[in-house]
């Protein structure tokens, strides 16, 4: 389960006024969590979530009984960039500012809940959340096409509206200025990304869950019905019963969507290749050998398909990152961190090698 839905499930079994919840509104420097990360807080210290791995939660819990007795919402930042133990008594070091708005839970729920379900829709959702200014805590909700509803004064909505599409355009959180005294943070949620499992096989089972629990839509695509059942694919969206030939009929692939096929049978995955390859997936990853796929390929062009070198790009075979994967669970945590690292623009290795900062480069706009 998502962070997102971990708070959002808090909050509806427990619907009263001793939460409140911290979004993480604006980093610089070296921080534990990016813009978007929420926790959820009482003030005896209970917490769902996090944003900061726990190093501001005894500060927070303060700002927090503070905000449950005023009902009124309060940003604060944590400057944690000295390196002396002086800073917030901690020690820690980290090089960084992290700008934090806390609200009670009560005020934010409908919030929480327009953007949980924005993930499962069709259209994204952006969140204008004004952070400085006389009016903090006030928010805008925006759907891609414009349509808006919130609490944003008549003078601040015009600018809101269009931040908030730019926003949604490039599919990231931002932080802009409303009016020269007003600031806010733009938080987007876009449509959760769809993941595409060819093939029901015991392998199959693992590569689900973990892709379920990441945030992605799962859906599992086989001719064998007995296969495709809820005791085996809890956690899937979707259980297709159909062959290769019925891929397209059965799922809609975009921009968003990746796909992995393992049926282990050489025919299905030619089938299933064929309709991949330049579907718009932009990740498409096949079990077995390299030597394996290559002849597919071959067989594939022979029978006159053209596959562009930007198909074969998007292509991973043999699926997933070099772990020393064995087993089905293994190999299932090498596919998914890899199609992560693919849809984020990394390459996957040891972070003591890359050049830069951790997060530097992340552009995805969803929440974990």
């Amino acid at each position: 389960m998502s962070e997102l839905s971990q708070i959002l499930s808090t909050i509806r079994e427990t619907p009263d006024d001793s939460w409140a919840l911290a979004t993480v509104v604006g980093v610089s420097g070296s921080t534990y969590r990016l813009p978007g990360a929420k926790q959820l807080l009482r003030a005896d210290g209970t917490s769902v979530g996090t944003v900061s791995g726990g190093c501001l939660d005894a500060d927070l819990v303060r700002i927090v009984g503070e905000v449950i007795e005023s009902q009124s919402a309060r940003f604060v930042s944590y400057d944690l960039s000295a390196d002396d133990d002086d800073v917030w008594g901690f020690g820690l070091g980290c090089n960084g500012v992290t700008e934090v708005l806390v609200e009670p839970a009560a005020t934010a729920a409908p919030f929480i809940i327009e953007l949980a379900a924005a993930g499962d829709k069709a259209r994204g959702l952006a969140a204008v959340t004004v952070v400085s200014g006389p009016t903090i805590g006030a928010r805008l909700l925006v759907r891609e096409g414009g349509e808006n509803s919130g609490g944003l004064s008549a003078d601040l909505e015009g600018a809101a509206v269009e931040a908030a599409l730019a926003a949604l355009h490039v599919g990231r959180h931002v932080n802009v200025a409303l009016t020269d005294e007003v600031h806010a943070f733009v938080e987007v949620q876009v449509p959760a990304p769809g993941l595409l499992i060819c093939g029901a096989g015991h392998d199959a089972i693992p590569l689900a869950r973990y892709g379920a629990d990441l945030g992605w839509r799962v859906t599992v695509l086989d001719d064998r019905r007995a296969y495709l059942t809820h005791d085996r694919f809890p956690q899937a969206a979707a259980l297709q019963v159909g062959r290769p030939e019925d891929l397209h009929d059965l799922v809609t692939l975009d921009g968003r969507s990746d796909a992995v096929v393992m049926t282990h049978n050489y025919q299905r995955d030619v089938e299933y290749l064929r309709r991949l390859i330049n579907s718009p997936a932009r990740y498409i990853g096949m079990l077995g050998p390299r030597a394996r796929t290559d002849r597919i390929i071959e067989e594939l062009k022979r029978d006159g398909v053209q596959i562009p070198a930007k198909a074969l790009r998007r292509l991973y075979a043999p699926a997933g990152l070099d772990l020393g994967a064995e087993g089905p669970d293994q190999i299932a945590w090498a596919i998914v961190a890899e199609i992560q690292a693919v849809t984020r623009g990394r390459r996957g290795g040891p972070l003591r090698d890359r050049k830069g900062g951790i997060h530097q480069g992340l552009v995805e706009g969803r929440n974990e």
